[in-house]
């Protein structure tokens, strides 16, 4: 494939937990139980992208592993993301693990539990968004995450006239991004709530 031909390409960068969580707050709203295992994200994206022939859809997510302070919750995650995997690769999105999940301990009335924290999926997006650029390979980004530490990747992308869409949620829009990127398609709660799987 030549450097023209794949500079044609249309890429979707998905933050995976960055997505979910808005998501979830939509399904809180609307008092419907959203369950990403069944979720059809490919309804989700086309009729949001309706008109734009997207080349790669990648759903970026943080590598997990056992914790054996906590057991149970560990187990319960790796299986949902495995289910998760599954659900997506049938829907013809690349699934990408980056970063990591960290279990950090905290205090609950007087009592200690693991809560697990999401890092470095952002980074790996950026550098992935920046490489792709640099080297001529995506004509247009599509963003889906509200993650203001993306913003100097899309300036990088920018200034190789790479055009950048930012994809968010009506429901919370990240200014920020709406401002740096070229243009912004806003994902209504419908269309969410339309996805949820049965």
């Amino acid at each position: 494939m030549s450097k023209m031909s794949k500079s044609t390409q249309i890429i979707l960068y998905i933050d995976s937990e960055n997505l979910k969580y808005y998501i979830r707050k939509i399904g809180l709203k609307h008092h419907k139980k959203i369950t990403f295992e069944s979720f059809n994200f490919e309804q989700l994206f086309s009729t949001a992208l309706n008109g734009i022939n997207v080349s790669i859809k990648r759903f970026y997510a943080a590598k997990l592993r056992f914790y054996p302070e906590s057991p149970k919750k560990s187990q319960e995650l790796i299986q949902r993301q495995r289910s998760l995997k599954a659900n997506l690769e049938k829907q013809k999105f690349v699934f990408i693990k980056a970063g990591n999940v960290r279990g950090q301990k905290i205090k609950v009335n007087d009592k200690e539990k693991v809560v697990f924290h999401e890092k470095g999926v952002d980074v790996h997006i950026a550098v992935d968004m920046t490489t792709e650029s640099c080297d001529g390979k995506v004509k247009t980004i599509i963003l889906c995450s509200s993650d203001s530490d993306l913003q100097p990747a899309i300036y990088e992308a920018k200034k190789r006239n790479v055009e950048v869409i930012y994809l968010g949620l009506e429901s919370q829009p990240n200014k920020g991004l709406i401002y740096t990127c070229d243009r912004a398609i806003l994902i209504r709660d419908s269309e969410v709530l339309a996805a949820v799987g049965k």
